[in-house]
C-alpha cells in the first residue's frame, strides 16, 4: 500500500513496532504509556508474542522492527530474547532491528542476547552527560555509567549505536548543552536524536511547574539550544534530517522512524501501541489486564480508531513532512487557493525553499514547523 503523498520509488514497506511498558522507575517527565509492576511482565510477555503470531502476518510485509517503550532493557535478557526471536521472524532479509536501552541495563549478557537476536541499531537514552542534570530528570543512570555503556557496545560491535539526548532542561543554558554535545560526539555515533523538554499534563514536572518549583528555559532559550545542537552537530557532518534526529550518513538515518514522518504503515504490538495502515490510524488498549483478556480470546486489543479523511491525509502530510528535510511536494501545497503567496512568504523569512519541485525547511523553519503546517494547510 503507497500512502498518499508519496511516489511508488519512494514506497517503502512496513514497520513492525514493540511496545515494552515496563520501567525499573518512573521518569516524573515521562508521559509515555510505562508502569513499575515486575510482576506483570510475564503475563505481558506470553500476551504480545500471542499478538505476533496472531496478527502481524496479514500486516506485512517488514523491513524494520523497532522495540520500544517503556524501557526494553528493564526486563530480563531471556525474556528479550524471546520476543526478539517471534517478532523478527516476520521480518525479511537485511531488516533493521532497533531497541531502546537504558545504560544502567547495559552489561555483556544483554548485548550478547541482541546481537544473537541480530538487532542492528541500539538506541541509549543517555538524556545528558551531567549528572545534575540526569539527577533532575530522575535517571537511573549517571554520566560515568553511560560512557561505560557506549564503550561496551562499541567494543561489541553492533552495526549503529544512537544516543537520545535531551535538550532545553531545567536550569540549563547553551554551555551545558554544549558540553553534552561535544561528549556525545567524541564516541563518533551513527545516529543523535536531540528532543527539547516538552512538559506533559499529568507528570510530575507539569505539577512542580504549575507551583513555580521548576526553572525551564525561556522561548528565546530554547530556540538558541535548538539552534546551537543544529550548529555543532551540522559542524561536525551529521545530516540534520528530521527536526530532532541527526546522522552521520544517509544510510545511518531511522528507517524505521521514517515511516512515521512519511506515512507508511506500521503496525504496533503490545498495550498501548499505534498502528497506521496508510487510511486508518488505530491503538491497542493502556490496560494490561484488558490486554491480556483480549488476546487470550483471539481478539484484538483495540482502544478505538480514526478512519482519516483527505483534508486530515493533506494535513498530516504537511506536518510530518515539514518536520523533515526532504520537505513536502509543492504539487500537494499548491492545491490550496492562495497557497503560492503563502510559499513566498515562508521563503521571503528564510523559513524554508524551493527545491526540486518540494518546499523544503530550513534551520529556522525546523523550528516554526508546526506554524508552517497550519499556514499551508
Amino acid at each position: 500500500m503507497i500512502p498518499e503523498g508519496r511516489n511508488r520509488d519512494q514506497a517503502d514497506l512496513a514497520g513492525l513496532y514493540v511496545h515494552v511498558p515496563f520501567c525499573k522507575s518512573k521518569c516524573p517527565y515521562c508521559d509515555f504509556f510505562s508502569v513499575v509492576a515486575p510482576d506483570k511482565e510475564p503475563a505481558y510477555l506470553d500476551a504480545v508474542c500471542r499478538e505476533a503470531e496472531l496478527f502481524v502476518a496479514d500486516a506485512g510485509p517488514f523491513d524494520s522492527l523497532y522495540v520500544g517503550g517503556g524501557t526494553p532493557s528493564s526486563i530480563e535478557p531471556r525474556s528479550l530474547a524471546r520476543l526478539l526471536a517471534v517478532t523478527g521472524s516476520f521480518l525479511g532479509p537485511g531488516s533493521e532491528i532497533t531497541i531502546e536501552l537504558n545504560p544502567a541495563d547495559v552489561d555483556a549478557e544483554l548485548l550478547d542476547v541482541l546481537h544473537e537476536a541480530g538487532v542492528t541499531r541500539l538506541s541509549l537514552g543517555v538524556q545528558s552527560f551531567d549528572d545534575g542534570e540526569l539527577k533532575k530528570l530522575g535517571r537511573r543512570h549517571d554520566a560515568h555509567s553511560a560512557r561505560r555503556a557506549i564503550e561496551e557496545i562499541r567494543k561489541a560491535n553492533f552495526a549503529s549505536l544512537g544516543l537520545d539526548l535531551i535538550q532545553a532542561l531545567p536550569e540549563s543554558n547553551r554551555e551545558s548543552l554544549r558540553r553534552s554535545l561535544r561528549q556525545a560526539l567524541s564516541f563518533e555515533t551513527e545516529h543523535l536524536s536531540c528532543y527539547s523538554l516538552t512538559i506533559a499534563v499529568g507528570t510530575p514536572f507539569f505539577r512542580l511547574r504549575a507551583k513555580g518549583e521548576l526553572r525551564l528555559p525561556t522561548e528565546n532559550e530554547v530556540a538558541d539550544q535548538f539552534e546551537e545542537t543544529a550548529d555543532v552537530l551540522g559542524q561536525a557532518g551529521y545530516i540534520h534530517y528530521e527536526v530532532s534526529n541527526f546522522a552521520r550518513s544517509k544510510g545511518q538515518r531511522s528507517r524505521h522512524n521514517l515511516k512515521y514522518w512519511h506515512r507508511v504503515p506500521y503496525l504496533g504490538l503490545g498495550p498501548g501501541a499505534h498502528s497506521f495502515d496508510g487510511h486508518k490510524r488505530f491503538w491497542n488498549t493502556r490496560d494490561l489486564d484488558e490486554y491480556k483478556r483480549a488476546i487470550d480470546s483471539g481478539r484484538r486489543p483495540l482502544e478505538n480508531y480514526e478512519e482519516l479523511t483527505s483534508e486530515q491525509v493533506r494535513l498530516e502530510t504537511i506536518s510530518l513532512g515539514m518536520r523533515t528535510a526532504e520537505g513536502v511536494a509543492l504539487s500537494i501545497i499548491l492545491d490550496k487557493p492562495g497557497a503560492d503567496e503563502d510559499v513566498k512568504r515562508l521563503q521571503a523569512e528564510g523559513l524554508a525553499v524551493e527545491n526540486q519541485g518540494r518546499l523544503q525547511p530550513t534551520c529556522s523553519g525546523y523550528l516554526m514547523a508546526d506554524g508552517i503546517a497550519r499556514l499551508l494547510c
